[in-house]
């Protein structure tokens, strides 16, 4: 009764303690409870010190790499430009080349031109190369700051020159292939070294453009092709990127004498050389010239259904654009991509599909003598077409038309001036370009003003279309002149190689926003908005993309 008790009493003190607890090796549940406690505690203990272990681990590793990013591994050092530089070479003359190619690897493209000199710079002479003197000169020099990278003194007479023929992936090095005396010199564009030399096959002389072509030998590197109009006939050889040496044999292409001509990629992957004649623009499958170059070589090489079942003619001829008055062809995307096909002939500018042939839109005019050049100036992705035309009167007729629909999005009215360069355009991040071109604004001020005495450069921003920025330049023979980027997505430039009158030659690189400072605002339109500084300021706040 006693224990009955006093079990009841101790139930009664500890309500929630039950009653049916039992001894577990001689300790109660308490005990066990703070045994297992202490054991956890331990456990977790361990953890903690891992976790600490591993922090400091993480915090000196990152240390470590700070350490070696900031003091260690040096920081890419940017290149340093000059905004304008000049460079005169005193008793040279020069010829209508001039290349932007990246010749000293620094990821800044540089200027590859030619000129007729006894001596270079570098102390290279004709008559240490064992030439005649004068010479031709290979030159390139730093977009930077015009420093001379590398001079090549070769046999006279220079017939034509062309770089950016793929680069070292596909021609092991060489890029410029130069045709002078009876010879054809590649380059390397890296040091100016003769990668291959070979003589000028006999016969017609070969004309530009020189085709860069895929592997048809099977060697790895990309051949190219030579285009030889005669008189009675047009001829194509094709020669190894790799040695020069010609493969197989001359191609008869043509039975009477072509004009210009150019290598052309359609959707599906074909290659196809378009070449102008007499009775308009025609195309011939790469395939079909390499198999009668020499049998198999054609493997590899796609052919397009369409373009076959549109082949008729003794040659297999495609006919793109009939027409007698075809003046100039032109692709409006890269080499080796898809593209469209812009044709002046006659009174009509066209647009064709690159693929179906088929008329996109036409643009009448009355006479353009010179090639238009291409640019953004809406924004609809399309490229935009820029042409010359001439309206009598001395008077050019300066227009860009749509890439889309062929019509008139901009035009203007000018005096020409002698010997000046064709448009040129640089994209920028705002999805259009700033073209630049050349010639005189008759405006009231300077209507008096002869072309003869006067020459200056325009810029046009799409988005202010109703100024131009006006820079005067010299009188100088102007022989070549580009706009680029020299820098992938920056520094916009332009350089003019040019004639100083019996002083020599000089080339010159001027940043476009140094003209934005000098040039004046010319308001060629009623409704112009804005004072000149914000004109000026609109051009500095751009930022240009090369693509």
């Amino acid at each position: 009764m006693e224990n009955s008790t006093a079990t009841q009493n101790s139930t009664e003190v500890e309500p929630l303690k039950s009653g049916d607890d039992k001894v577990e090796g001689g300790r109660t549940p308490s005990q066990v409870d703070l045994k297992k406690s202490c054991r956890e505690g331990l456990t977790f203990a361990k953890l903690s010190h891992w976790r600490t272990a591993i922090f400091f681990f993480s915090l000196f590793l990152c240390l470590t790499i700070v350490f070696a990013f900031s003091f260690v591994i040096p920081c890419p050092v940017r290149p340093q430009y000059l905004a304008t530089w000049n460079r005169t070479f005193s008793q040279a003359a020069t010829y209508d080349f001039l290349a932007i190619e990246d010749a000293n690897k620094d990821k800044v493209m540089d200027v590859v031109f030619v000129l007729k000199d006894t001596e270079g710079t570098k102390n290279n002479t004709c008559a240490g190369e064992g030439l005649p003197s004068p010479c031709v000169l290979a030159m390139a020099v730093a977009g930077t700051d015009g420093e001379t990278l590398w001079e090549r003194p070769l046999a006279p007479e220079f017939h034509w020159a062309q770089c950016g023929l793929g680069g070292e992936k596909k021609y092991a090095g060489w890029d410029c292939l130069l045709f002078h005396s009876d010879q054809l010199t590649a380059l390397d564009k890296y040091t100016g070294a003769v990668a291959w030399q070979r003589p000028h096959p006999p016969g017609p002389i070969s004309t530009l453009p020189v085709l860069a072509l895929p592997d048809l030998d099977g060697d790895g590197l990309g051949e190219v092709a030579l285009v030889f109009p005669s008189d009675m006939q047009t001829q194509m050889r094709i020669l190894s990127g790799k040695t020069g040496e010609q493969l197989g044999a001359e191609v008869t292409v043509d039975s009477s004498k072509t004009g210009r001509h150019l290598l052309h990629t359609t959707a599906e992957g074909s290659h196809q050389l378009l070449f102008q004649k007499d009775t308009g623009l025609y195309g011939l499958a790469l395939s079909k010239i390499a198999a009668q170059a020499k049998a198999g070589m054609e493997v590899g090489l796609k052919k397009d259904k369409l373009w076959e079942r549109k082949v008729n003619g003794t040659f297999d001829l495609v006919p793109v654009y009939t027409s007698s008055s075809v003046k100039y062809v032109l692709r409006t995307g890269k080499p080796e991509e898809p593209s469209k096909l812009l044709l002046v002939a006659g009174e009509e500018v066209v647009l064709m599909d690159g693929d179906n042939l088929q008329r996109l839109w036409s643009f009448n005019t009355t006479k353009i003598d010179r090639e238009p050049s291409f640019g953004h100036f809406d924004k609809d992705s399309a490229l935009d077409v820029v042409i010359e035309e001439d309206v009598g009167n001395n008077m050019k007729k300066l227009l860009i038309l749509s890439g889309s629909s062929g019509g008139v999005l901009w035009q203007v009215n000018m005096l020409p001036s002698p010997n000046s360069p064709t448009p040129a355009s640089v994209n920028t991040l705002n999805s259009f370009s700033v073209f630049m071109f050349w010639g005189l604004i008759p405006l009231e001020s300077n209507h008096s003003v002869s072309p003869a005495v006067a020459r200056r450069s325009y810029m046009l921003h799409p988005l202010h279309s109703k100024v131009l920025l006006e820079t005067t330049h010299v009188l100088d023979h102007i022989f070549a002149f580009t706009v680029t980027l020299l820098e992938r997505g920056r520094h916009a430039c332009y350089f003019l190689l040019t004639d100083q009158g019996g002083d020599g030659v000089m080339l010159r690189k001027r940043k476009l926003k140094e003209d934005v400072v000098t040039s004046s605002v010319c308001r060629i339109a009623a409704g112009a908005t804005g004072t000149n500084e914000d004109i000026k300021e609109a051009f500095n706040r751009l930022r240009f993309n090369d693509e």
